[in-house]
């Protein structure tokens, strides 16, 4: 598939969304995703509010289901959601009640490997299960527990080859990556570049990062839009 570059609106309100998400479409953006924290803050007028905006434009619902997966997706996709995330941690039926729920109510499905223990065969799961895409995670957690504690953290770019190697849906990578990381993760085969805290917001606040947004974001879409495999 072509390039995708997806902005994370990892936000707790939706004014401030609807802010970041213009600004992000103005400089490129493809895919805008409704965060964990916006859902949690606002449910899924978060999400309705993107759409109501943004009658275009491809939107992520990040939930992170882990149980009660066909209501979950069905609510997200009735809200206006274009995808939802389901993690592979959750029960098999789980995902499987969601893949469902995707073909019923015409949404795509992106399957979460946070915190597998064998991130290549949980990959392999939710290709198995139906997922259309796999997010290769390393949890925003995980990475501060071990940075406080003065050891290194996992990259998502560790084992991101093998992780596109294994499967044949689309893969993106998430989790402490640069932006000049997230900008190269098509050059190891995964097309969907994700822009989320802390490089387009603040990992502590989950506000809008500071300083000139529009041309970081307008400058990774340029570059990453060139990208040709």
């Amino acid at each position: 598939m072509k390039t995708i570059v997806q902005i994370s609106l990892d936000l707790t309100s939706i004014p401030e969304a609807l802010e970041t998400a213009h600004l992000a479409i103005r400089s490129g953006v493809d895919w805008l995703e409704a965060g964990t924290p916006l859902i949690i803050a606002e449910g899924m007028n978060g999400v309705r509010a993107l759409r109501a905006e943004f009658p275009e434009v491809p939107i992520v619902a990040d939930l992170k289901t882990m149980d009660g997966g066909w209501l979950e997706a069905q609510l997200m996709a009735e809200a206006g959601a274009t995808h939802v995330v389901v993690m592979e941690r959750a029960h098999p039926e789980t995902i499987k009640m969601v893949v469902q729920a995707g073909k019923d109510f015409g949404v795509k499905v992106m399957g979460d490997n946070l915190g597998a223990e064998d991130m290549i065969a949980a990959a392999m799961r939710l290709e198995e299960f139906g997922c259309d895409f796999v997010i290769h995670h390393i949890g925003y957690d995980e990475r501060r527990g071990l940075a406080a504690a003065g050891k290194p953290y996992p990259s998502p770019l560790d084992q991101l080859r093998e992780v596109v190697a294994a499967v044949r849906v689309p893969v993106q990578a998430v989790g402490g990556l640069s932006i000049e990381q997230a900008i190269r993760t098509p050059e190891y085969g995964a097309p969907l570049v994700v822009l989320g805290a802390p490089l387009t917001i603040d990992a502590d606040s989950f506000k809008t990062a500071s300083g000139n947004l529009e041309d970081k974001l307008r400058l990774v879409c340029d570059r990453v839009h060139a990208y040709r495999g």
